[in-house]
């Protein structure tokens, strides 16, 4: 049988044991929320020594497995990139692009590891306008960019790594060689995308049983990737860039009508970037730097540092619209300046200032929703994911995300690689003067955000929350149930959720009370239909203020689980 989300998260929510906040349960709002489940729910996960999460339950276990080897944090999160390929290809992979936080514990060193790829040479605004495309497209060759995970995930184990690579992607090829049994939501989710995956003949042989998807429980393998994971644990990255695989995707586009060339991969790299942050409420929140959107998590937080959120919890359709009308100015902002920044100057410093956000918290009416907002004024100079974590027995973290972008990318399938090619490239713009233009060799907007969170100088929580444009408004309301409500872990990741999606326009999940919904539409709030749109993901772990311990959650949104040891 096949659960819908709904179902599973009504079933699986989790309530947490103690932990180093209040728990807020005793308001009446909050009550209502959590008690709208009759079903017994789980406790967050506890440990002493090493933890992961992930989206997937055989990741997890694979993870768990590296790290009681022996391997680290890094060690963990490189073999989970690769089984999480086997088991959710519709989500992520070596096709797809990736972003890591990863914090050293002794030498306190965080760093941000920037894995995507580049727009082909061949592509830019001449190519759309002669053809009289005004929007990039969402799939199909002309959305494929040059994939950078395999690069991002040699990059992170050369410099932090112990064990070798083809140690770490045994456990991925194994369970493409011998299948593995599709998970409820997997399953459902793959359904969804059988007319896609029917347009090319590679991506059906690849992906199809028999013309459909593979069903709940069903034992799906992938003999093809396995081959390929081969090659690259033989190869490692010129294998990818330069060698076999690099050959097969160039001689595949080339023969396809699309635009990836030998040149395009070989000239791929991963850059280690300094991660951007900002303070609220005392923790320090970390994300990675553009050409990705975590400077939009960033600056709502900003926003609503100024509003007491907490006296707003016996006035849940207040603190809801507070959080709305921030995600809505930081994502004006997203909008009008994210890019890639070797290309475009992006005034990060300006739109982190306190005073920038005292500006535009001033816009927000506490009675009314804005109709339709727009971009702050500053001084400019000239997406489908899968998200884990893993922290070790000496607290070394790695904060990690990986993705196709769209389920299945752009639908193509590189040959008999098992390689599906992201669709990143939908990320441009085709509006000349935009900073986020297409240009070759150009990096896109990303969605895919992983992040960070310390207190007092101490690593306090890895988590992301995964599904494209849910990402920076997950991380709000994740922190904001966390700090402002005084949730437990998993209690916060499992709180009903909004999406804003543009305008005035929000999803809201049927979980939040309908008094609450209610009088968010009195506000001028418009609730657009949720059907087959997520609410994303999310995975976190958590070390306890006072014990040290290890604390780890996941989304019942998907179908993983947090393992410790």
């Amino acid at each position: 049988m096949i659960w819908s989300r709904k179902a599973l998260f009504a079933i699986a929510v989790c309530m947490p044991a103690m932990t180093p906040f209040p728990r807020a349960s005793a308001d009446p709002y909050w009550s209502l929320q959590m008690n709208t489940f009759d079903r017994p729910t789980r406790s967050v996960v506890r440990a002493q020594r090493g933890m992961v999460a992930s989206s997937q339950p055989l990741a997890s276990q694979v993870g768990m497995d590296v790290l009681k080897r022996g391997g680290n944090a890094v060690d963990a999160a490189i073999a989970m990139a690769a089984v999480l390929n086997v088991t959710e290809p519709l989500m992520t992979g070596i096709g797809g692009d990736a972003f890591m936080l990863v914090y050293w514990s002794k030498t306190g060193e965080l760093k941000g590891l920037n894995a995507s790829g580049r727009a082909p040479q061949a592509l830019n605004l001449d190519y759309f306008a002669k053809r009289g495309i005004t929007q990039m497209p969402i799939f199909g060759m002309e959305s494929i960019t040059v994939p950078g995970a395999f690069d991002g995930w040699v990059t992170l184990l050369e410099k932090y790594g112990t064990m070798k690579l083809a140690d770490l992607l045994g456990p991925a090829i194994e369970y493409a060689d011998n299948g593995f049994p599709v998970m409820e939501k997997t399953a459902s989710d793959w359904s969804e995308e059988v007319a896609k995956l029917k347009q090319t003949a590679a991506a059906a042989s690849n992906y199809l049983l028999d013309g459909r998807a593979p069903r709940a429980g069903e034992i799906f393998r992938q003999k093809n990737l396995a081959n390929t994971f081969r090659i690259l644990a033989r190869g490692g990255r010129d294998a990818f860039y330069k060698g076999e695989i690099a050959r097969a995707i160039a001689d595949y586009c080339r023969q396809n009508g699309g635009f990836i060339t030998l040149d395009d991969l070989a000239r791929h790299k991963s850059d280690w970037v300094d991660p951007i942050s900002t303070t609220y409420r005392g923790y320090t929140v970390y994300e990675c730097p553009p050409n990705g959107q975590g400077l939009t998590a960033l600056v709502a937080l900003n926003i609503l540092e100024g509003i007491d959120l907490s006296a707003l919890k016996s006035k849940p359709d207040e603190y809801e619209h507070a959080l709305i009308e921030a995600v809505k100015l930081a994502f004006a902002d997203r909008g009008r300046y994210i890019a890639d920044p070797a290309f475009s100057k992006i005034p990060v410093a300006q739109l982190l200032s306190k005073q920038y956000a005292a500006a535009r918290r001033a816009l927000i009416d506490p009675n009314k929703a804005i109709p339709s907002p727009e971009p702050g004024v500053v001084a400019l100079n000239n997406g489908d994911t899968t998200y884990f974590t893993v922290v070790d027995k000496d607290r070394n973290a790695v904060s990690f995300i990986n993705s196709l972008f769209e389920a299945f990318g752009s639908g193509i399938v590189a040959g008999d690689t098992g390689i599906v090619l992201q669709d990143r490239g939908a990320g441009f713009s085709l509006d000349p003067k935009h900073p986020n233009r297409i240009e070759p060799g150009k990096r896109p907007f990303h969605t895919i955000i992983p992040a960070m969170v310390f207190k007092d100088g101490k690593l306090f929580m890895s988590f992301g929350v995964m599904g494209g444009a849910m990402q920076p408004q997950g991380h709000v309301q994740v922190l904001s149930n966390l700090i402002d409500l005084g949730m437990g872990l998993q209690q916060a990741i499992d709180a009903p959720r909004f999406r804003y999606v543009g305008g005035n326009r929000v999803l809201i999940e049927d979980e939040m009370p309908a008094a609450v919904i209610r009088r968010l539409l009195e506000k001028g709030h418009a609730r657009v239909d949720h059907a087959n749109e997520s609410f994303g993901g999310g995975q976190a772990i958590m070390i306890d203020p006072a014990s040290g311990t290890l604390m780890g959650g996941s989304d019942p949104r998907k179908d993983g689980q947090a393992l410790g040891y």
